[in-house]
């Protein structure tokens, strides 16, 4: 129903199917929600489709929409990323009072919302960077949210968003990330712990198609197994869904059907390049991201089928069928395991950088529910960080470096497989070097060092006294200390 007289608690601006489906879930859960989109054919598709399950008040101006809020007011935006969530956020800023909180729970890279929140703040307004994830079904039912902003729009806006947010153990899967940029950022990299998980995820189905012979039904089957178990998580489950559905027009497996070139709107790499930016060795996340631009180079691919390049000696797998399928899973757990390490370290590293505060466990808490990623394992890395805050590395908890002693050799065994099968296993493979790069007492860096002092001059540290030194390469030889 609507009410034109009644005040709107919430607003949603932008009213495609993830604000479309937001509003909803504000209404069902009790909320009187103003909406509006910029064609107000959709204003009026939502209204006449849905209008009978909650409070929603329609308006077609942003300044009519601003007025059936109640103070203070909070709008939601749902607006493509970039300049269109920009000329929306001047329009609201421009119709709002002080006080007023403007909200943009798109998928907006971290420092635009840093450059937002201060441009905003100057107006006397507040903004929130709100990270949402769960796609469509979780803007409906119940998403995992993680807002940014200050503390003090975390208040007003805290009950709200709970209202509507998954829940787990009677926890709402919604906390107050950090101020500025932190929920987006966090977002972000929920969102690069998502793209490794699916693609290592796929690297699994690979080894078991083209390596031990199986049918995606088969194949569905197995992932339906693994889903009770340690793997227990959102895309392993429907992993198994779209391996056991048929296409509808030619009955083959769909997943036969469809073109092998993965899509990407831009979270992935940005949380690639963050890594870059800030030094963190998030080589899983990144593999995964290659690997989506790998898929979708289509002319390459076709040159160099058509050209033949030369495979080398593939092997037949020689090993039986059911140890190897037991190894891709153990296999497939210690990757998933190190894209999560991975993710957690990118985070710590953000947030030291730009003063959040992020805490962890908080992450592993509202992350059980609601998002892409919410995985069995979840509580387990909750507990890791109430034992220790301060991990090092999240696989360093005592918990999963006594699962990664289970994981380790079959972990091997399966990359070594891939490689003899000619099956690309870019994240299983850059994991394991990751994992043993961590562990290793030298690694080559000592000579990479000696080749930047002899050509640059960039000099290097010793490994028995302190201080700073160079070689004279070009004269005599000689060692220098320049500090």
């Amino acid at each position: 129903m609507t009410d034109k007289n009644e005040l709107a608690q919430i607003g949603v601006v932008g009213l495609a199917v993830m604000g479309s489906n937001l509003a909803r879930n504000f209404a069902r859960n009790g909320n009187t929600v103003a909406v509006y989109n910029r064609s107000p054919e959709k204003t009026h598709a939502l209204i006449e489709a849905h209008g009978e399950e909650g409070n929603f008040v329609p308006s077609e101006t942003i300044e009519d929409f601003v007025a059936s809020l109640e103070r203070p007011r909070k709008a939601i935006i749902m607006v493509k990323a970039g300049k269109a969530t920009d000329a929306v956020i001047d329009q609201l800023a421009e119709a709002m009072d002080d006080g007023d909180i403007i909200i943009d729970g798109g998928n907006a890279l971290f420092t635009d919302t840093i450059r937002r929140e201060k441009d905003v703040a100057a107006r006397g307004k507040h903004f929130v960077g709100a990270g949402i994830s769960g796609g469509e079904e979780g803007a409906l039912n119940g998403p995992a949210i993680m807002p940014g902003g200050p503390k003090e729009s975390w208040e007003t806006l805290g009950p709200i968003l709970e209202s509507i947010a998954a829940n787990v153990d009677g926890t709402p899967c919604v906390t107050h990330i950090g101020a500025d940029g932190a929920g987006h950022f966090v977002k972000m990299v929920h969102n690069g712990i998502e793209y490794a998980d699916m693609q290592v995820i796929g690297e699994a189905y690979q080894l078991l198609r083209y390596g031990a012979g199986m049918e995606p039904a088969e194949i569905a089957e197995v992932f339906r197994e693994w889903n009770s178990g340690d793997l227990d998580s959102y895309l392993i489950e429907i992993t198994a869904e779209v391996l056991a559905q048929k296409d509808p027009e030619t009955g083959a497996p769909l997943v036969d059907v469809i073109v092998d070139a993965a899509g990407q709107k831009g979270t992935g790499r940005w949380t690639a390049i963050n890594g870059l930016e800030l030094g963190v060795p998030i080589t899983g996340i990144a593999e995964s991201v290659f690997a989506r631009a790998l898929s979708s180079s289509t002319a390459q691919r076709n040159a160099a089928q058509e050209g033949q390049l030369p495979a080398g000696t593939i092997k037949a797998l020689d090993v039986d069928k059911a140890e190897f399928i037991e190894d891709v899973r153990r296999a497939l757990y210690a990757a998933k395991l190190i894209a999560y390490s991975q993710g957690f370290d990118e985070i710590k590293a953000g947030s030291e950088e730009f003063g959040w505060d992020v805490d962890p466990r908080d992450l592993a808490t509202i992350w059980r529910g609601g998002c892409i990623i919410r995985a069995k394992f979840l509580d387990r890395i909750r507990a890791a960080y109430d034992n220790n805050a301060d991990l090092p590395a999240l696989i360093l908890d005592p918990y999963f470096k006594g699962e990664l002693e289970d994981l380790i050799d079959p972990w091997r065994r399966v990359v070594v497989a891939a490689t003899q099968l000619g099956l690309p296993a870019p994240v299983f493979a850059s994991s394991l070097s990751y994992y043993d790069s961590l562990r290793a007492e030298r690694l080559p860096a000592a000579l990479i060092q000696g080749q930047r002092d002899f050509f640059g001059a960039h000099t290097f540290k010793r490994t028995d006294k302190p201080g700073t030194f160079h070689i004279e390469w070009s004269g005599d030889r000689s060692l220098t200390q320049t500090d």
